[in-house]
Formats: structure tokens, C-alpha cells, sequence
């Protein structure tokens, strides 16, 4: 899932109150104006489903992974309307109920717009059922990957791989185990394509985790900037039972931490009768370890990480991020005396999380410098003063030759990125349309 792969998980929630602002001056009233809306006629309405959490109720289309979040008044509306009762019938059954008249006709031009109006020839009646959804592939799959057994075996290979590294210490990340081969073009290349059916898994174990629970997850291929990217989209998923959520959020850490163990193992087995490691062993250990810094990022909590989606779904926020940035920008504000960020629409959970979610902002930034510097930072230093050395004469002829084409091959990478960005920059700019100056 892309946090991204994670996040959250990647869902597109629409939060909307179609019903919070369409009660009318008179009892009953169906606004027969609204184009499209005949309110003696069923609305044809795509199968939907409904999460019911405190005072509010998702209402929601899976296949499209469109939804709204509704007061439960205006969720019953949607579930009469649903059953067939026509937009007058709607009316005059919330008027018994709630006392009040509702503007149906209103509430049904909101859910064309969410995409939960189903289209339906004039001779063909709206009341009609919509054919069945197909049932979701690899199912199955999604639970044997996360059936106890499946579970046993997880468990049993981080612990192995704890024993191994305990007893042989060479077996521990560092930085160092990336250096499978004193060749650093090798190293880049081979660290970039083995980490895509490493990603792959990750995003794979998101997929199988919501198709476990029967949800249309889809695995596409995108990119950032240069980058080829894998991200899953958790179809649906907002609309699962909130503690049901849990696991396809966290799929890709599991994953990320099993991958980790196990590349150690093979380490571990493939050793040399003398204990030293054989090729194949320290190739393994340098995935690990690639392995272990991205389970690392998911800490980094001033981004959109798995950890982040998992907060906020246990916190029941909407998007605790943007709102925790508020805080902290209008904690600089109030210190330097300027005017304060408007919080007023911002989510009462997330205003009450982001009191405090803020400073792991903060935290989230401290803790990934600290990675950089203990985990990056002393590989790319011996990169860089083993390139300047070998470049300067002191190295063989294939250590000069393989520093001269990674030295090449990282200008060309940082180029196309700076080139991409004033690219993308100049092409804002030019789609910002210019401020007529008017005179005074």
C-alpha cells in the first residue's frame, strides 16, 4: 500500500452530509424542479453498503470506492430509496418518523454526484435489482495467507532468523551489508530491480489481506518523477468494520518484517564451511538490509505511512495530517503574533488527535534523520570516497571503469530530476492564469 504502499490504506473517501442541510419549510416536500428527479418513481440506486460508527454512518459504493459519510437520519433515507420507496414515499416516511419535512430530490442530486444513482432506460423499472457483482479472485488465497498455519510459519522464521543473528553476529543489519560487491554500479543495479519482487510482496500482502475480507484490492504500477512505483489501492476497505481494517494496513510491515528474516536466513545457511559468508549470502544480507530501511520508513510519521493510515483509523480521524500541520503552523503563529489558522472545519477527532499527533511530527522528522545518519550516511560516505579515490588514480583499471559509470549514472538520475521538477514547475506556472493589474 503506498503511504502507499501502504497508506494509507488507498481508498477515496468522499466526506459529505447530503442529508444534514435538505430539511424544508413544509412536511414532506419533494422539490419536483430538480432536473432528472420524477418523485413518483423509484431511484435506481448500485448496491451500497453501510458502516454505522457513533454518530455517523459511511454509506458507500465499493466497486467505484466512492463514499459519504451520513447522519443516521439521512443513511435511513438513503436505505428507504435503496428499498424501492419512491422520493415522495421517502418524504412522507421521514416525516412520520423525524417529525419534519426532507428535500429528497436534493439528497438524490448528492448521490448522483457520489456515482450511486444506477442508469436505467425509460421502459425498464427502477426498482430492478442490479445484477451481482462477480465474486472477488484469490480470496481464498488472502486467507490461507493469513490463516494460523500461515501465521506459525511467520512467527517461526523471525525467530529462527533472531537465533541465527544472535549466534553469529555478521548475520546483524548495518550499512556495510549493502556492499555485497566492491563494485558500486553493480551494487545500485542490482539493489534497484531486487528490490521490486520485494516491494511486490509488500504490496501483494495488502492486496491478499483485503481480498481476504472479500474487497476488490487492486495492485497497479505508478511512478514519482523517475521512479517506478508499486501501490496498492484497499477498494472498500473504509467501509469495513473498524478492528477489520487493521490487518490489511499493517500487511506490508508483516510482509517487509518476514522478507527480512528470511533473506538473513539464507544467509545464514549458505555460509562457507569456515563460517565465512558466500556470495549469494552477503547478496541476501544487502536485500535485507535495503529491506529493514524501508520497514524503517514506516516510522516516519510526518508521512503518509502505514503507521499513519493505522492511527488514524484506531483514532477514527479523517485526515489527522493536514489538521496536525494546522496545529503546528498555528503554534508558530501564536508564538511569532500573526493570525491564526481558521479550525473550525477541521474534524472533531482530528482536532482533539492532533494536539499531540503533532509532536510525532516532529518526532517522525528527528527519527529519520537518525536513520539517515546511522543508516545511510556511512555507506554513501564510502561510496563517495572510494569513487574520488579509484577517480584520482588509485584504484585498478574495472574499479576506475565501475566508479566512472556510477558517478555517470547518479549525475544522470539527479539531472532528470532536477529537469523534471522546473519541468513540472514552469508547467504550473503556465497554467496559473496571471492577475490583471486593475488601477486605483
Amino acid at each position: 500500500m503506498h503511504p502507499s504502499s501502504a497508506a494509507g490504506p488507498a481508498t477515496s473517501t468522499a466526506d459529505a452530509d447530503p442529508a444534514a442541510d435538505t430539511t424544508g419549510d413544509a412536511a414532506g416536500a419533494v422539490d419536483t424542479a430538480t432536473p432528472g428527479v420524477d418523485p413518483d418513481r423509484p431511484v435506481a440506486l448500485h448496491p451500497l453498503v453501510y458502516l454505522e460508527e457513533g454518530d455517523e454512518v459511511t454509506v458507500g459504493r465499493v466497486e467505484t470506492d466512492s463514499y459519504a459519510v451520513f447522519p443516521p437520519d439521512g443513511a435511513q433515507l438513503v436505505r428507504w430509496l435503496a428499498d424501492g420507496l419512491t422520493p415522495r414515499q421517502a418524504a412522507e416516511a421521514y416525516e412520520r418518523e423525524h417529525g419534519e419535512g426532507v428535500d429528497v430530490a436534493d439528497l438524490v442530486a448528492g448521490l448522483d454526484e457520489l456515482g450511486f444513482v444506477r442508469a436505467v432506460r425509460a421502459d425498464e423499472a427502477a426498482a430492478a435489482p442490479e445484477p451481482a457483482a462477480p465474486p472477488v479472485r484469490w480470496q481464498r488465497l488472502g486467507r490461507a495467507a493469513f490463516a494460523p498455519l500461515a501465521w506459525a510459519g511467520y512467527l517461526l522464521v523471525i525467530a529462527l532468523a533472531v537465533v541465527a543473528t544472535v549466534r553469529t553476529p555478521d548475520l546483524a543489519p548495518r550499512p556495510t551489508n549493502i556492499f555485497f560487491t566492491p563494485y558500486f554500479t553493480v551494487v545500485s543495479l542490482v539493489l534497484f530491480v531486487g528490490q521490486f519482487p520485494l516491494i511486490l510482496v509488500h504490496e501483494g500482502f495488502h492486496a491478499l489481506a483485503g481480498r481476504r475480507l472479500g474487497l476488490p484490492t487492486r495492485l497497479r504500477i505508478s511512478h514519482r518523477l523517475i521512479f517506478i512505483v508499486l501501490e496498492t489501492s484497499l477498494d472498500g476497505l473504509v467501509a469495513v468494520p473498524r478492528r477489520r481494517r487493521y490487518l490489511p494496513i499493517l500487511a506490508g510491515m508483516l510482509a517487509d518484517t518476514v522478507l527480512t528474516a528470511a533473506l538473513t536466513l539464507a544467509a545464514a545457511v549458505t555460509r562457507h564451511a569456515d563460517g565465512t559468508l558466500s556470495g549469494p549470502g552477503r547478496l541476501c544480507l544487502a536485500l535485507g538490509y535495503a529491506t529493514l530501511l524501508r520497514l524503517a520508513w514506516q516510522a516516519f510519521l510526518h508521512l503518509r505511512t502505514d503507521l499513519y493510515v493505522l492511527l488514524g483509523t484506531v483514532l477514527g480521524c479523517h485526515d489527522l495530517h493536514a489538521t496536525a500541520q494546522g496545529v503546528l503552523r498555528n503554534t508558530v503563529r501564536r508564538r511569532l503574533g500573526r493570525p491564526l489558522l481558521d479550525e473550525s472545519a477541521w474534524y472533531p477527532a482530528d482536532r482533539r488527535a492532533a494536539r499531540w499527533y503533532a509532536w510525532l511530527i516532529v518526532g517522525g522528522y528527528a527519527f529519520s534523520l537518525a536513520v539517515f545518519a546511522a543508516g545511510v550516511l556511512p555507506a554513501m560516505s564510502r561510496i563517495v570516497t572510494d569513487t574520488v579515490a579509484r577517480l584520482g588514480g588509485r584504484g585498478a583499471g574495472g574499479e576506475f571503469l565501475d566508479s566512472a559509470v556510477f558517478l555517470g549514472l547518479t549525475l544522470l538520475q539527479l539531472g532528470t530530476v532536477a529537469y523534471l521538477s522546473l519541468r513540472d514547475r514552469h508547467r504550473r506556472r503556465a497554467a496559473t492564469p496571471a492577475t490583471a493589474a486593475v488601477p486605483a
